[in-house]
């Protein structure tokens, strides 16, 4: 029996050379790119006479050691050139000290001697060339340019990282804000459903309150599940509207007559938040059945346009007819819900031609 090699088994992404590259410490990776960038700029001054290029690289070694200094001094103080100060002082250092320096080393390496004492290394460095100096001002500037880059960068990755913290947080509150809408919601949907139970059970008739206590388990089974989702289908929901509207006709009777139109029209898959309908019913309820002894007149209209659900629930306005204010939750949790699920759905309700209308405009979306 063969075995596999774990490598084979679970393969490992390939090794690409920029992945190399990031795990080398910062300051290799520093040192590295400052040698590369003066030999290649001593390949350049050779204009092709390679051989020379050893004699270049030894000249330019203090400039080498110059720019790996200060590179070295960007790493560890990354403002260190922020400043237009901070250039300046840097510049007067380098000429100084440096550049004098620097061409006494270019001396002694090409032979040309000091002659007597001070009065040959002041005639060396009298025959300081002017170039001398452009590279000299010519690497401060550079090195001054990569620092404030990478300030600019770190700064930039600063922000961006800020404002993904803050747009994290934004959304762990407006998580926390739904799910306060829901703990909201569903004692509330609770409270109604056992009033509803209740009035069965005082009503003396067992087998219609059994039947209602079946509906209950049933329609809080939905509930529960919907309530750890953060949308359902447009069938479910509807299903739900169904079967709460089957567990009130066990207590209206008769007196409940609810229409729903534009149904088939809907696409059955659309997303909407759980519980988003019912509430608009159950307002329609206590408004109608609860204040007449009649029978009631309550629409849900459904439609959609291609782009964005339309739901109307309307109820007659009953005049003379003893308001039934309730806790005033329905509506504002609805509200609530849906401008935290998309900011171009909206509730509008108010009265119409006599009627009371609530409508909701819900963008389309795909269901959990």
């Amino acid at each position: 029996m063969s075995t596999l090699n774990p490598a084979a088994r679970y393969p490992q992404p390939p090794r690409t050379w920029s992945r190399t590259w990031e795990r080398v410490p910062p300051v290799l990776r520093m040192l590295t790119l400052n040698l590369l960038a003066w030999i290649a700029v001593c390949a350049v001054g050779t204009q092709g006479q390679w051989r020379l290029l050893p004699k270049w690289c030894i000249e330019y070694l203090p400039m080498m050691l110059l720019s790996a200094a200060l590179g070295l001094a960007l790493l560890r103080h990354p403002g260190l050139f922020e400043r237009r100060r901070h250039v300046l002082a840097v510049f007067v250092a380098v000429v100084l000290l440096f550049q004098p320096l620097q061409w006494l080393y270019v001396a002694w390496v090409r032979g040309d001697g000091f002659g007597d004492g001070i009065a040959g290394v002041a005639a060396v460095l009298g025959r300081m060339r002017r170039y001398g100096w452009f590279m000299s001002a010519g690497t401060v500037a550079v090195m001054a340019a990569i620092g404030n880059w990478r300030q600019a960068l770190a700064q930039r990755a600063a922000w961006e990282q800020a404002r993904a913290d803050n747009l994290d947080l934004r959304l762990a509150l407006e998580h926390q804000r739904m799910q306060a809408l829901r703990a909201q919601l569903e004692p509330h949907f609770m409270f109604n459903a056992l009033s509803a139970i209740s009035a069965l059970v005082r009503s003396g008739d067992a087998a219609l309150a059994l039947t209602g206590i079946n509906t209950l388990s049933d329609l809080l089974r939905h509930a529960l599940a919907a309530s750890v989702r953060d949308s359902v289908s447009l069938a479910d929901e509807l299903q739900f509207v169904r079967d709460y509207l089957a567990l009130q006709r066990l207590r209206y009777g008769a007196r409940l007559r609810v229409r729903i139109e534009g149904e088939d029209a809907l696409p059955a898959d659309a997303a909407c938040p759980p519980l988003l309908l019912q509430p608009l019913i159950e307002n329609a309820l206590r408004h109608e059945l609860d204040c007449h002894a009649g029978a009631s007149d309550i629409l849900l209209r459904c439609a959609f346009d291609g782009a964005v659900l339309l739901f109307e629930v309307s109820n007659p306005v009953s005049t003379g007819a003893a308001p039934n204010p309730g806790a005033g939750l329905g509506l504002a949790n609805v509200r609530a819900r849906l401008r935290m699920t998309d900011p171009q759905a909206s509730l509008q309700a108010g009265v119409e031609n006599g009627r009371f209308v609530a409508r909701v405009r819900l963008p389309l979306g795909e269901a959990d």
